[in-house]
């Protein structure tokens, strides 16, 4: 079984800020949703989690699986999507015509880099071969597995097991700290 989860809160969330791969730690409200995560999946069975190396996803994997024995392996290939020159920009839809929020308002119609961004075509790329690499392999062998990472990366993931075209992208979206079964 494939199982999905987004990191806790952060600061940055917490201002509407685009994180990407700025490494920005959990704050105390995402410590204590990772805590409650720790309580409601506990019975969860999972054999290895895989983890983006950013330290708001492998802070939230470590209070999840706290005291389980489970593997925690970091992956760059599960890192958050770049959002370039916007990261840490906050509240770009309060900014009109700001050039990022296309990703968001239409992903489809995102197709080359805007400030240094990466593009769906390389985030794709980079998901599909660690699915193709390292999952699939081991969902074949019956494992359990954890993936816990970020709200773009995890939508790649999510998109392509479930084949949701990029239209609906963000509506893959998973709420902090809650597993989805894929």
């Amino acid at each position: 079984m494939l199982y999905i989860m987004r990191h806790g809160k952060t600061d940055w969330n917490a201002l509407h800020k685009l994180q990407g791969r700025t490494d920005i730690p959990l704050n105390d409200e995402g410590r204590l949703m990772a805590s409650k995560a720790h309580e409601e999946y506990k019975s969860l069975n999972i054999d290895v989690c895989y983890c983006s190396p950013l330290i708001r996803a492998v802070e939230t994997a470590q209070i999840v699986l706290k005291n389980r024995g489970i593997p925690i392996i970091t992956d760059e290939r599960l890192v958050e999507m770049s959002f370039g020159d916007y990261e840490g920009i906050e509240n770009s839809f309060k900014i009109p015509d700001c050039p990022i929020n296309l990703i968001f308002r239409k992903p489809q119609e995102y197709i080359e880099s805007i400030g240094g961004a990466e593009t769906f075509a390389e985030l794709f790329a980079r998901t599909g071969s660690f699915l193709k690499e390292v999952i699939e392999p081991q969902l074949q062998e019956g494992k359990d597995i954890l993936i816990v990472g970020h709200g773009a990366m995890n939508s790649s993931i999510i998109c392509q097991v479930k084949n949701k075209p990029i239209e609906e992208f963000w509506s893959a979206g998973l709420e902090q700290c809650k597993i989805l079964q894929l």
